[in-house]
């Protein structure tokens, strides 16, 4: 092997690219006795056991072959019914969805598409931790757009116009967002729309926390918006309202020709997603249907409560906290302990045993603030406050 050992056959672009802030603080959490990880963005409830129970039958009767590249229609259809009737955009379930390995093959998908080496996406900063990196995979170059806690963290149009140029071919649109928790309603969206047009964008809507919101507020879709479905993509799933991170179902709807070019990738480089998943997603919806959405409704309310616990607990040991309204983050400023991002996690990972995501690893607008995810037992919430709060005297003198 040569003195630089692998670096002739890996792609320089792709070898520059950081591994997950998020995985690195929960890895290290796993490894330590008592240790609490408010890291990685997972429902602590099981998949509802009739959804459990429906994959279980389809294997028993034999059900374990390739389904259609695009998915089974059945189950688009049921996408399609959805998210008709909860968000008011409708899609042709035979050429308008793609059922993919979670939302995160979807946004791979939607980029390896559009991408030609240089074109540039507009990423709003900060966000989830795939979204630049995903960027650079498909060849493209991510540029952030800073939002700021003085506009609640939404994305606004004079942010976006500042970072338009001749190559921009695309925005991603985060909303709930991951990590501020922070949303997009109607008037906010609505105002983004003559600079997108101007400047011939496609939007690439990731709305996987749409069913996650609180205070009386309702997601909106981007693609609702006169004119904005022939240029969205939006992509949703099934991890995060329906508690089935691990079945990894996901999809993303848009226009026919380009779902079709979407499906040509998906097909040559993943076939399908796996049968069982898309069975189980089927069967989360048509319940949903059934029932109202009893089962994601009972889970909404538990996070609402853990919402306040945390944002609470965060204010009353001296720390500004942004109030979140979607998803299912705190983002607590940490900037009167003096210390960075890094500095803060690593610190309390040691010295409490919890784990929290530093701010930077979702962008440079993050460093200041930490990421902790509320979906957890309300318990170990409770003691996860008691320690962060210990730390915080030790480390500022404020007290808590």
């Amino acid at each position: 092997m040569r003195p630089d050992g692998y670096a002739r056959f890996l792609n320089p672009a792709v070898a520059a690219v950081p591994p997950s802030g998020i995985r690195r603080f929960f890895d290290l959490a796993s490894t330590m006795k008592d240790a609490i990880s408010l890291g990685v963005g997972e429902p602590d409830f099981k998949t509802p056991y009739a959804i459990r129970n429906r994959a279980i039958n389809s294997l028993v009767d034999g059900e374990t072959q390739y389904t259609p590249n695009r998915g089974l229609l059945s189950l688009r259809k049921e996408i399609s019914f959805y998210l008709e009737h909860r968000y008011g955009t409708p899609y042709d379930p035979e050429a308008e969805i793609l059922v993919t390995v979670g939302a995160s093959e979807a946004i791979d998908l939607a980029l390896r598409a559009m991408l030609s080496p240089g074109d540039e996406v507009l990423v709003p900063d900060p966000s989830y931790v795939s979204y630049a990196p995903s960027v650079v995979f498909a060849g493209g170059t991510p540029v952030p757009v800073r939002t700021m806690e003085e506009h609640a963290f939404r994305l606004r149009p004079e942010q976006l116009a500042a970072a338009v140029t001749p190559k921009t071919k695309a925005l991603i649109l985060p909303y709930p967002n991951n990590p501020t928790g922070g949303i997009m309603e109607r008037e906010d969206l609505e105002a983004l729309v003559p600079l997108i047009l101007a400047n011939d964008l496609m939007v690439i809507s990731d709305e996987i926390y749409s069913e996650l919101i609180y205070g009386g507020k309702a997601h909106f879709s981007f693609a609702a918006l006169p004119g904005m479905a022939e240029r969205t993509l939006t992509i949703n799933g099934f991890s995060k309202s329906f508690a089935m991170t691990g079945w990894r179902v996901g999809y993303v709807c848009g226009p026919r020709e380009m779902i079709s070019i979407l499906n040509k990738i998906h097909q040559y480089g993943i076939m399908c997603a796996p049968r069982m998943g898309q069975v189980a997603a089927e069967e989360a919806l048509r319940r949903g249907r059934e029932n109202g959405y009893e089962d994601v409704l009972a889970m909404r309310e538990s996070y609402d409560r853990r919402r306040r616990l945390m944002v609470d607990g965060f204010r009353s040991m001296g720390l500004d906290c942004f109030e979140p309204y979607g998803a299912f983050y705190v983002f607590p400023s940490i900037q009167s302990t003096g210390m960075t991002s890094e500095e803060f996690c690593s610190a309390l990972l040691m010295e409490q045993k919890v784990a929290a995501v530093p701010g930077n690893a979702f962008g440079e607008s993050g460093e200041g603030n930490i990421r902790c995810c509320y979906a957890t037992a309300i318990d170990k919430l409770n003691i996860s406050l008691d320690r962060i709060a210990a730390f915080v005297r030790t480390h500022s003198g404020k007290s808590a």
